[in-house]
């Protein structure tokens, strides 16, 4: 079974949908995340270690949550998602298959050097909307042809334009 890493924070400050969310609730968006990876993990049989940091919250013992194949990490104080994802990997990292999603540049090298792969934030938001795409069109196939876009209802093209920009940069 894959293993996947998951630098919590790092993924909400990439993903535009948890990064907007954050600013009403941090709460909210971790949540989101949360279900997201579930159906995700629950999809593709991969078991996934989400990591949040704790380590400037005083007095923070680790804690964990599972929820069927995500277990869900936050750190003690003084101990980063990359310290404990790291800590992780170098334990089982050539021993089964890992993959460490963030966009950590320093930590993508060091858990590559532990033998486990690696996936940028941004990479990997599109691996779950692919997913998510071919849970929904396999729960209802007349979906899958009936699309509704938000763009096909966007009556000024300046706006589409505008909108059509915004995707291509991410």
């Amino acid at each position: 079974m894959k293993t996947i890493f998951i630098d919590g924070y790092n993924v909400i400050n990439s993903w535009p949908d948890l990064k907007y969310m954050k600013e009403g609730s941090f709460g909210g968006a971790r949540q989101s995340l949360i279900d997201i990876l579930q159906n995700y993990s629950s999809y593709k049989g991969y078991k996934i270690i989400l990591v949040f940091d704790a380590h400037l919250v005083k007095g923070a013992i680790e804690h964990k949550e599972k929820y069927g194949n995500l277990l869900v990490v936050f750190t003690k104080y003084g101990e980063t998602a990359d310290s404990y994802i790291e800590k992780n990997v170098n334990k089982i990292g050539r021993k089964i298959e890992v993959m460490v999603v963030t966009s950590d540049s320093l930590e993508q090298q060091l858990i590559f050097q532990r033998g486990a792969t690696r996936k940028s934030s941004l990479e990997f938001y599109h691996d779950i909307n692919s997913v998510n795409s071919r849970i929904r069109d396999r729960i209802n196939p007349e979906l899958a042809v009936k699309r509704n876009l938000l763009e096909d209802n966007i009556e000024n093209d300046e706006i589409r334009e505008k909108l059509d920009i915004m995707r291509k940069s991410t």
